[in-house]
């Protein structure tokens, strides 16, 4: 009895996609070495760390432990029942994002309000709602699948709740969740069959809406014009990309070293967090960004696998939480990587699973799990087993 306890859990590992595991094992445990490495000169000569040069390594070690207890416990947790209490969860999140608003609760940081003081630690809502987001817009999805042709049915409810939600994001302010978030749902929408013309007119408004955004704040201005030439300015609102761009360029082919970076030396803020591929490049070089391309492209084309065997299976929710989570995946690391090469506008996102950061590793470890859980059930379902 016991014995057969013991084992399950070892079937289970054996049942799932190895090379989505792995590649997320890589990118996790990778990124725990670079945020070492990327935050040791700012830890040991900060007086918030208490000059300890392990402060970040040993945070994000217990983050990530956290998240893949975390993990563990979520794939244990079958889809029907991240369907059923899918909006909840989404409601949930909304109230959290409503709650770090509110003065004297929410915790301000440089200019944003994005986080709940939790004593020790800091929950950042909007990490979460980008996981609620998907389970929630599949849920959806499932419910409206047989009026996806009509605007009014399908698409104006979904419209009014992310709405409601992108202007929670925008007073924190988090633009960059924001694009995220609505990425998911969006693209969650249209692979639930939202006709394509319906589709193509909704991202001519949201870029419009986006451009709009943009243009009545001054804050997204400078980010928009210090992208576009940050050397006119590099000292002032084009510093961080200006320094980015310096380390991709040290890094050459193979890189200075590992722990060798200059520009992690107080030269480039947020070097553990935003700009860690700027790191990474700086240290590991070109072959170490191609590195991480690669894993997250893994990551991605296999989630988009599994959804497309959910589909075979008609298995429709699963199908769309498995695309969902790939879209925000690849979304979000396809901006970091942007921003890190100059290629976009700074927008103060991570690069998921491997940036220092507690909510974004917790969601991230729990999203993942999820993938794997979907991908379990196909392999059951494919043997003739049952859920």
């Amino acid at each position: 009895m016991l014995i057969a306890a013991l084992d399950t859990p070892r079937r289970q590992v054996a049942e799932i996609d190895h090379t989505l595991l792995w590649s997320v094992l890589l990118l996790l445990f990778g990124g725990l070495v670079m945020v070492y490495s990327a935050s040791i000169a700012f830890a040991e000569g900060s007086r918030f760390t208490n000059h300890q040069p392990a402060y970040f390594l040993i945070r994000h070690g217990i983050f990530l432990c956290i998240g893949l207890v975390a993990a563990a416990v979520a794939f244990q947790v079958p889809l029907s029942l991240w369907q059923r209490y899918a909006p909840y969860l989404f409601m949930a999140g909304v109230v959290l994002l409503a709650i770090v608003l509110i003065p004297g609760i929410g915790r301000d940081v440089n200019g944003a309000r994005r986080w709940l003081p939790l004593g020790f630690a800091n929950l950042q809502p909007s990490e979460l709602m980008k996981l609620f987001a998907a389970l929630y817009a599949a849920d959806y999805t499932v419910r409206k699948i047989n009026v996806m042709h009509d605007l009014k049915q399908a698409f104006l409810p979904m419209f009014g709740a992310m709405a409601f939600v992108g202007i929670l994001l925008l007073k924190e302010p988090d633009f960059g969740a924001f694009v995220v978030i609505i990425s998911i749902a969006m693209g969650i929408i249209f692979l639930g069959g939202l006709k394509a013309r319906l589709f193509a007119l909704l991202i001519v408004g949201l870029l419009l809406a986006f451009a709009v955004l943009i243009i009545v704040s001054p804050y997204r201005r400078d980010r928009i014009f210090g992208f576009m030439d940050p050397w006119a300015d590099a000292f002032g609102r084009g510093y961080q990309l200006s320094h980015s761009l310096i380390a991709f360029g040290r890094g050459e082919l193979f890189g200075v070293g590992l722990g060798a970076s200059v520009e992690k030396l107080f030269y480039l803020p947020e070097a553990h967090t935003d700009f860690l591929l700027a790191v990474i490049a700086e240290e590991l070089g070109f072959v170490g960004v191609l590195t991480v391309v690669l894993l997250f492209a893994l990551v991605v084309q296999r989630a988009f696998a599994i959804g497309r065997q959910c589909v075979q299976l008609d298995r429709l929710y699963p199908a769309l939480v498995a695309m969902g989570l790939g879209i925000w995946i690849g979304v979000q690391s396809f901006i970091n990587m942007g921003v890190n090469m100059g290629l976009l506008p700074t927008k103060g996102l991570t690069l998921p699973l491997m940036s220092f950061g507690g909510s974004g590793i917790l969601a991230n470890c729990v999203a993942m799990a999820i993938l794997l859980r979907i991908d379990w059930e196909n392999r059951q379902l494919m043997r003739g087993g049952k859920l």
